[in-house]
């Protein structure tokens, strides 16, 4: 049968990367089912389309910064934490990757970089990096003012102040010394409100030396590669908007209150254009050339009492900070003893990540050992999984240090989902409402359970609310008896929507299976049905795999799993009436069969990126290898075909017998009736 038009293409190698957590703690659920499940599941699909072999998916603990330090402090002082810092890292990586490993995220690396084996890949590539940004020009030496707390005798990192972000329209409460847990920049001068979290008091601002990337030297190169994206079915819009809301001329806005104080120091001000009030606003805003322009003028209208707000725009990006804990960076013009901001080296650590993993791998795990050919060639493409907080840094900041090392690296594939909520609220680890830990969930959800639920909430469209029943502690009603609040989680009337997905995997999924397997053990005598499956079963089977592959293509994996029920149902359904209308009829029965098992091994191929393990038993009970059962080589073949490529007739290929009741995808114990 010819190939249909119009398929997705995809690169010959692929590197997926899934958004680095903090060294600082352990994974919550937002972790794993708002960024690395997504990311295992495009992973996943990925080596089965293109071949493992080109497929490499890294990520790891981000190590450094005034995060990690802020943690390990308040360990030491509340807790008297008796080891180093790294040994506090270590603890928390650790943590991460066994409830990676419990979800069955299918990481090629996940290091550290501050831990072996990548800390000295990292520190040399984040040498090179910024030292080809200081030969290029594009690395500007400012001095700044930064937060220094009296009564502690010290400069603060930047976990280490806290106030209001200054941003016009963000409500943030959380920001710190230069950003806001929003991803907001800004400069510390700017902070609202800044208090030390060390002893309570208001800081001074004291001048220090840094290095600073020159990002709005980029502005025209941005704007042309967010053209681009608008175009791309595989950029989402959040990315492309987010973007070019920093993309626009310096702005200050002040409140209508401060106009005369305005129009006495007008004329101190650099060049500006003014924009009134208009449809009720409060604030008049004053438009700049640049942001130094800006920058000047904040100065003016501090010193002239006139209170403002600034808007968003580019900024020059730090790339050096002044605290112990970090990668350290290079000496330029005698600027020695400074360390790299974490987040500018936790753009490049992927690099680093790819170039360790490639370098430990056994031999010919790879088709190619040379970093280039997997982030420099033009077959080559790179999945950056990401959660909207973090556009800036990964669809600003990123492509602009791209484009200025002019290394050839492409820019890379953004994947931005939004936030997944927790009983409706955005819950975070540092916040009032603490989401559940990874590992917790699993006390009473099967990973495969969690998985096929976040994959199916659809983060690509909009925030949505996780609500586990197990945790949701609202109240259900009163006991008519005892007249006390019976809660959600223990009301048996309440069905869980966590589990909605899961009613799929061990009903229909598993039905079908089973179906297949008891049935060709009694008519077929344990090898797979001789009868050709029908022309409808076949077309329905590469319908659904084409659909599949577009909605995975454009990382929709609800649509793409939703393909997959879809099918599996029909053919459910299909099986059931076949297989009644056949009773007696050994050689209907056997055809009826025949239809299920091409339906079983296209439903197994389609979930297999979300339900690895199950869909792996039911690859093995059909008595083939992983390599010819999921690769997309094959992906129109039934199992005669895939039997026939070995050499074997039906009747000469033997299924593994099936034990008496066996589910390939269980529910957890605590969901078992007893």
């Amino acid at each position: 049968m010819p190939e249909p038009e119009n398929r997705p293409s995809f690169p010959k190698r692929a590197v997926i990367t899934g958004g680095m957590p903090y060294g600082n703690k352990n994974l919550h659920f937002g972790h794993i089912g708002g960024v690395f499940v997504p990311a295992d599941f495009f992973a996943r699909f990925l080596r089965d389309r293109i071949g493992p072999e080109n497929v490499l998916f890294v990520s790891g603990t981000d190590c450094y910064g005034s995060p990690i330090m802020e943690g390990y402090r308040k360990k030491v002082e509340n807790e008297g934490y008796e080891g180093t810092i790294v040994d506090y890292v270590r603890a928390n990586h650790d943590a991460q990757k066994a409830a990676l490993d419990a979800y069955g995220i299918s990481l090629d690396l996940f290091a550290g970089s501050g831990l072996e084996p990548v800390r000295d890949v990292h520190a040399r590539v984040s040498d090179e990096v910024i030292r080809r940004l200081y030969e290029r020009g594009y690395l500007k030496r400012r001095s700044t003012r930064q937060f220094y707390d009296v009564e502690a005798g010290q400069f603060l990192n930047g976990r280490q102040v806290q106030g209001r972000c200054p941003v016009r329209g963000c409500k943030s409460e959380k920001a710190y010394a230069d950003e806001c847990d929003l991803g907001h920049q800004f400069d510390p001068e700017e902070l609202i409100a800044p208090v030390s979290q060390l002893t309570g008091t208001t800081p001074e601002l004291r001048p220090v030396d840094n290095w600073y990337f020159d990002l709005p030297a980029f502005r025209a190169d941005l704007e042309r590669l967010m053209d681009e994206w608008d175009a791309d079915p595989q950029v989402r819009a959040i990315v492309t908007k987010t973007v070019r809301e920093s993309l626009v001329d310096p702005v200050i806005y002040v409140q209508n209150k401060f106009r005369e104080a305005y129009d006495a120091v007008a004329d101190q001000l650099p060049a500006h254009t003014l924009s009134e009030a208009e449809g009720g606003q409060q604030s008049f805003s004053l438009t700049f050339a640049g942001w130094e322009e800006r920058d000047e003028a904040r100065e003016v209208l501090e010193a002239g009492g006139v209170r403002f707000r600034t808007g968003k725009c580019l900024l020059p990006f730090r790339i050096t900070g002044n605290i112990e804990w970090g990668v350290a960076a290079p000496e330029l013009e005698g600027m020695d003893g400074l360390t790299v901001w974490c987040w500018p080296e936790s753009l490049w650590a992927p690099i680093s990540f790819t170039q360790t993993a490639l370098q430990t791998a056994p031999a010919g795990r790879y088709s190619s050992t040379d970093w280039h050919d997997w982030w420099c060639a033009d077959d080559a493409r790179v999945y950056q999984f990401i959660g909207q907080d973090n556009i800036y840094f990964y669809c600003v900041a990123q492509p602009a240090l791209w484009e200025a090392l002019d290394w050839g690296l492409f820019q890379d594939t953004p994947v931005a989902n939004y936030h997944i909520l927790f009983m409706n609220k955005k819950a975070s680890s540092s916040g009032k409402i603490a989401p559940p830990m990874a590992a917790e969930l699993l006390e009473h959800y099967t990973a495969e359970q969690l998985r096929a639920h976040w994959l199916s909430l659809g983060l690509d469209q909009k925030a949505v609310s996780f609500n586990p029943k197990a945790f949701d502690t609202s109240v259900s009603h009163k006991d008519k008896a005892t007249g006390e609040d019976v809660l959600v989680r223990d009301d048996p009337r309440v069905v869980d929507p966590a589990l909605k997905e899961s009613a799929f995997l061990t009903n229909i999924f598993n039905r079908l299976a089973r179906s297949c397997f008891y049935g060709a053990a009694n008519v077929c005598d344990g090898h797979l049905p001789a009868a050709a499956p029908s022309a409808e079963a076949v077309d329905a089977a590469r319908e659904a795999t084409l659909a599949f592959e577009r909605r995975a293509y454009e990382f929709d994996a609800h649509g793409a799993l939703a393909v997959a029920e879809d099918f599996a149902r029909a053919a459910n359904k299909r099986w059931d009436e076949a297989s009644k209308a056949a009773k007696g009829d050994d050689a209907a029965y056997e055809a009826a069969l025949a239809d299920a098992f091409c339906a079983l091994r296209t439903t197994a191929l389609l979930m297999h990126p979300a339900v690895p393990a199950g869909c792996e038993k039911i690859c093995e009970h059909m008595g083939f290898s992983p390599d010819e059962f999921f690769s997309w080589e094959h992906a129109f073949d039934g199992p005669t075909e895939l039997a026939a490529a070995r050499g074997e007739t039906p009747e000469q290929h033997i299924i593994v017998a099936l034990p008496p009741r066996f589910d390939f995808f269980e529910k957890h114990p605590s969901q078992v009736k007893r």
